[in-house]
């Protein structure tokens, strides 16, 4: 497979009940021609033994997984991705994530699956989405045995609403607010936390984190790396109470998968259907085949050695 699309979206409390807004966004998602699609806010998908649910997978043409409490979803295409398990989250999540480990079928049988996750942070509280990103975390560390015996790190590829910033310090990121600037009080307390030297921050703490733990920002990465101002657009609009443009949508991905990232944009939606925008993310499918290949045995991974796309990361 030459080109392999990825959609992040959270999709404002899942249309609000509005079953023609709900098809017409999701309709929007399809003409993206995606193979994978990480949903936040899937409120009501649950309900009616998950007609909602279904009803968005006969939509997408895609099959559909919906995490605890109907809040995050994963939809693949059965084609291209297989899930072979999936990871309960812990019970600290306001909002649970929908983990999995998922075959991507072009690799073939043996090549080494990926864990991916659609999540989203707590709205009102710093400490608690310290506690929800440090969770995450684990999913770039999950283990799998090889065809050989042997134990190794899978790849990890995951995104959200992070309802929190980016660290700032990249050419054509929004730039973070002016605490003082922010006219809504309690969303100063929610988007912020006290510093080292006492006074409030903005909260940039779930970026650091993950990208501590090996998680990078792909936006981030290719703006630095490739220039590419587009990768680093704004995922919400500024907002008299909340403040200016910001990037609070993001992927973040291991150090394999980052390889075979080869594009990054932003899809702006009207605020009539949204308040969050598309983030697309494009990977080289014959890179990420290579990467998830490159573990299934020593001689695998020399055999594939000259295989790399050289227009990826």
């Amino acid at each position: 497979m030459k080109k392999l699309t990825v959609l992040l979206w959270n999709f404002e409390e899942n249309g609000r009940n509005n079953p023609d807004k709900r098809r017409r966004a999701h309709e929007k998602l399809l003409s993206h021609n995606p193979h994978l699609i990480l949903r936040q806010e899937m409120a009501g998908a649950n309900a009616d033994g998950n007609a909602i649910m279904y009803e968005l997978e006969a939509i997408l043409g895609l099959r559909g997984w919906l995490g605890h409490g109907s809040c995050t979803a994963v939809f693949a295409d059965p084609r291209v991705f297989q899930t072979v398990r999936e990871l309960p989250a812990a019970a600290l999540w306001t909002l649970p994530p929908t983990a999995l480990i998922m075959r991507y079928l072009p690799a073939g049988h043996d090549a080494m699956p990926l864990a991916v996750a659609s999540y989203h942070l707590n709205y009102a509280s710093p400490t608690q989405r310290n506690l929800e990103t440090e969770w995450l975390s684990t999913l770039a560390d999950k283990k799998w045995t090889t065809p050989d015996g042997r134990t190794v790190r899978m790849p990890c590829l995951i995104a959200g609403d992070n309802n929190s910033y980016p660290a700032p310090g990249v050419d054509g990121d929004p730039a973070l607010p002016v605490l003082d600037e922010i006219r809504d009080r309690p969303h100063r307390l929610h988007r912020s936390l006290v510093g080292p030297d006492g006074s409030r921050v903005m909260d940039t703490r779930p970026d650091e984190t993950l990208r501590t733990a090996g998680l990078e920002d792909v936006a981030r990465h290719r703006a630095i790396k490739r220039g590419d101002k587009t990768a680093v657009a704004r995922t919400v609009n500024a907002c008299a109470t909340h403040g200016p443009d910001a990037r609070v949508d993001r992927f973040y991905a291991t150090a394999g998968v980052l390889e075979a990232v080869t594009d990054m944009d932003v899809i702006e939606v009207p605020e009539h259907i949204s308040d969050h925008h598309i983030v697309r993310l494009a990977l080289s499918g014959d890179h990420l085949a290579d990467v998830l290949n490159e573990q299934q045995s020593p001689l695998a991974a020399l055999q594939r050695g000259g295989r790399r796309t050289s227009g990826a990361a």
